[in-house]
């Protein structure tokens, strides 16, 4: 074992040049060397460049860009100085529009490949985009005392490495948590607990239905041991200065509480102006990290269903109602069914919150069978899914089974979705249409939506 580890480590040192061929679906160059497939990070097709090796195996070898001999025509300059280094994306050397093209066509390779869809079997959806820079509302930022770089780090770690990079700012994150890194990394270096503070949640809700009128920011703290009265102290401190909220947590989600419990309900929240809705969550609650892009998916996704008053809705993985209440707005009644007690609690304080009435929640096991819910047994004339990565596979032939006319699919996984057209294909429905989101710019992230139907005999 011993001897096998050394030779897998022993890489080659010099540089290679490569000419890059096409690109993988996690975005990075393909080329060949001496008929081995070889990854190279930071490259684009058509590129000539010199690359060192990260890794060997005996079917593939993976590279890092060293110097571009030669520069595609959609290369751009990155928005952020720690892009060779930070982990946090990876593609910020690519234009944005030619990275949302190449997300489309991962999706209908994927759609091609698993449900012998080929390209114009079905409408491509116009491209849903916004803002490239400063977007992602939600991050977990790793936090670790380095003595050697002078303090604390706060931020995402460094690719192909556990190391925290070294970061004062980030492009990626909105304006609010983007200008809290380095006041908290110099805030945190001087707390008694800075060694046991291993990671940040950041959560921002917006403060009034206007998409530009400032985000209120929350920071979930994970510490390891019981913070003492100077720490707590100071703490507060932090939070009064920066107008922020602090949320404390010593052990799993349960024992998330708010710092200062005299400070309101543990809410943040968001608006969907179009609905006329004001969605509350917990700064640990699941919602889309990019505002701007899900108002815009919520929108298309509503109007593609095409609601009347006498449409009975099931939203399936429905989370604390971001499309179940829109839904309720233009149909007779909506069911959301989501895995999770608390989000379904948080569905029914959200239903009330915005005075609707004809919206009901469940909780169940959505990895298993559905067929004996009493949920089930009622008629839908629609659907809409917005599944985890792993898809919705265990119960799309009970979904199909319902009959609905209709299925709009949220999607944060083209593999998964296409495996999951293929089911409903299957089970007699078509795939009218299909198209990407840029909910996560300069990542391989690929979100998108599908739209299938039940053809009339």
């Amino acid at each position: 074992m011993t001897n096998r580890r050394k030779r897998r480590n022993r890489l080659p040192s010099e540089a290679v040049n490569l000419t890059i061929s096409g690109l993988s679906h996690e975005g990075r160059g393909i080329a060949h060397i001496e008929g081995k497939v070889a990854f190279v990070d930071g490259a684009l097709e058509g590129e000539e460049v010199t690359a060192n090796y990260l890794r060997s195996r005996s079917q593939f070898a993976e590279l890092k860009i060293n110097e571009i001999l030669s520069a595609s025509a959609e290369r751009v300059s990155p928005p952020c100085e720690y892009t060779g280094i930070c982990g946090g994306c990876s593609l910020q050397h690519w234009a944005a529009d030619k990275q949302l093209d190449f997300k489309q066509s991962v999706l209908c390779e994927y759609l091609q490949h698993a449900a012998n869809l080929q390209p114009g079997k079905y409408t491509l959806l116009p491209q849903i985009k916004a803002q490239t820079t400063h977007y992602r509302r939600k991050a977990r930022l790793a936090v670790r005392k380095v003595v050697k770089k002078g303090g604390v780090l706060v931020g995402f770690r460094e690719k192909y490495s556990s190391f925290i990079t070294d970061m004062h700012d980030c492009q990626v994150l909105v304006k609010e948590v983007a200008a809290l890194i380095l006041p908290l990394r110099e805030f945190l270096t001087n707390l008694n607990a800075s060694s046991e503070i291993p990671q940040i949640e950041v959560a921002a809700g917006e403060v009034d239905c206007e998409n530009n009128s400032g985000l209120k920011v929350a920071l979930v703290i994970r510490h390891l041991v019981p913070l003492s009265a100077a720490d707590l102290t100071a703490l507060r401190e932090f939070a009064n200065a920066h107008e922020i909220d602090i949320y404390l947590q010593a052990g799993g989600l349960d024992s998330v509480c708010k710092l200062d419990q005299s400070a309101g309900p543990e809410r943040l929240h968001y608006f969907l102006p179009g609905f006329d809705l004001q969605l509350a969550f917990h700064p640990t609650d699941f919602t889309q990290v990019n505002g701007e892009i899900n108002r815009l998916i919520v929108s298309r996704a509503v109007a593609m269903l095409e609601l009347e008053q006498t449409d009975t809705v099931l939203d399936l993985f429905c989370g604390l109602g971001n499309f179940t209440l829109p839904i309720a707005r233009h149909c007779g009644r909506v069911v959301g069914i989501e895995g999770s007690d608390a989000m379904v609690a948080r569905g029914n304080e959200n239903a009330k919150l915005n005075n609707i009435v004809n919206a009901e929640f469940y909780a169940a096991d959505l990895s298993a069978a559905i067929d004996s819910k009493c949920w089930y047994q009622q008629a839908y004339s629609k659907v809409l899914l917005d599944p985890p990565r792993s898809g919705a596979i265990e119960i799309i032939p009970q979904i199909a089974k319902l009959g609905a006319r209709k299925i709009i699919y949220i999607s944060c996984n083209p593999a998964t979705l296409a495996r999951d057209a293929a089911e409903l294909i299957r089970q007699g429905y078509k795939l009218n249409s299909a198209g990407v989101m840029d909910m996560f710019p300069h990542t391989t992230h690929v979100e998108s939506m599908a739209e299938f139907v039940l053809p009339s005999n």
